[in-house]
């Protein structure tokens, strides 16, 4: 069995993903980023990572570009997390969407994010045919997030 496609971050992606961190939790959104906390799945700490929430359709969706990532991993298990852009923290439950669910999401984020992230999507751009989007699903895990009030 194949390992999940997954694309590790260079030292400048690591480097920049750090400062679009620092950036959101001090309240500055770069078209929209936000930090995400998740809990780790084997440390049980809170990891961070910048990620761009993708608006489609009155709902919202994070999804991994890079594919199978750790975040994602986490994700599976903790069932949610916080998004934090400054003192704002909305806490969230996720759900994966199913691979044949994600076409026109997939779609619309390329179309939204592409020049960011077209690099990790093999070829496949928002311009692609239903079939190569529904081709490179498996590759790009998505989740729906649900916003829950903070007490």
């Amino acid at each position: 069995m194949s390992q999940p496609y997954y694309r590790k971050a260079s030292p400048f992606g690591v480097w920049m993903n750090g400062l679009v961190g620092r950036l959101a939790r001090n309240g500055i959104s770069l078209l929209g980023t936000a930090e995400l906390s998740v809990r780790g799945r084997k440390s049980g700490q809170m990891q961070r990572i910048p990620v761009n929430p993708h608006a489609h359709n009155g709902n919202r969706y994070l999804v991994s570009a890079r594919g199978h990532s750790q975040w994602v991993r986490n994700m599976r298990v903790a069932g949610g997390g916080d998004l934090r852009v400054g003192s704002k923290v909305r806490t969230f439950t996720a759900t994966e969407v199913p691979d044949g669910e994600k076409l026109a999401i997939l779609r619309a984020y390329l179309e939204r994010w592409g020049w960011e992230v077209n690099q990790y999507f093999q070829g496949v751009t928002a311009k692609s045919s239903d079939a190569e989007i529904l081709a490179a699903a498996p590759d790009h895990p998505v989740f729906l997030i649900t916003t829950t009030p903070r007490t």
